[in-house]
């Protein structure tokens, strides 16, 4: 995985993540900051963006991710209304340390990076674009062109700073056949127009469907769970708590 992720990034040093609520975002940008963390180059520093929920929030784990060396940044919400975190562009700027963004969904959490977007279109800034096949607004490349136009027009991203990134993940009991399916169908839809950096699938699977893949293949570990969630059971029988 360091040997893929250092041909992925180059000489970046900042990574935000954006796409359609429910695409699987915080899973990505938290699984992604810890890779980063573990080629050992330079500090990780990771910023919750995400102000559109009150659940599945990368905040929701910020104890876990900070026991491995990340250094987390977010600001509490007051009630229901959202607070935007501090030291964003000051650690855009550091070219010292790697910088991994959630970012909220749709074009109301894209919002949140408008401000910052003469830094983000600078050279060192690569912008995941994340795609699943098992969501409303990626079904089709109509939907997909609708979502990202909107992004693009409040968050003042440039087209040319994107990257795509599938996650063909459809919850906890997704398949072998789910995968291949869903990354089938997102590169039929996707590839004409831009290629796709890389795929994600849960690690509990990884093996399984590692040599259908046609990108570099990034095992994600599912953190953002909760215990009143119904437990699924897999058909190892094991019962695997949380969503996927």
């Amino acid at each position: 995985m360091k040997d893929q992720l250092r041909k992925l990034i180059g000489d970046n040093n900042n990574f935000i993540f954006v796409g359609e609520a429910g695409s699987g975002k915080s899973e990505i940008s938290l699984n992604f900051a810890k890779y980063l963390l573990e080629l050992g180059d330079k500090p990780v520093h990771f910023f919750d963006l995400d102000m559109t929920k009150p659940l599945f929030r990368s905040r929701d784990v910020v104890a876990e991710i900070e026991a491995m060396g990340i250094v987390f940044h977010y600001e509490e919400q007051f009630m229901d209304a959202p607070t935007q975190v501090g030291g964003v562009n000051q650690m855009l700027k550091d070219e010292s340390c790697y910088v991994v963004m959630d970012v909220g969904g749709d074009y109301i959490g894209a919002r949140a990076i408008g401000g910052y977007a003469p830094k983000i279109n600078k050279n060192d800034t690569i912008v995941y674009y994340v795609l699943n096949a098992y969501r409303p607004w990626s079904y089709d490349i109509d939907h997909i062109d609708e979502t990202l136009g909107k992004i693009l027009g409040v968050s003042h991203i440039e087209i040319g700073k994107l990257h795509m990134v599938n996650n063909p993940n459809n919850g906890l009991t997704t398949t072998k056949k789910e995968f291949i399916e869903g990354s089938r169908k997102m590169a039929e839809m996707v590839n004409p127009y831009i290629a796709v950096d890389f795929a994600c699938v849960q690690e509990t699977m990884y093996d399984e469907v590692k040599e259908y893949s046609d990108v570099p293949l990034m095992p994600i570990h599912l953190y953002l769970t909760y215990e009143w969630l119904q437990y699924d059971m897999p058909e190892s029988g094991a019962p695997v708590p949380g969503r996927g």
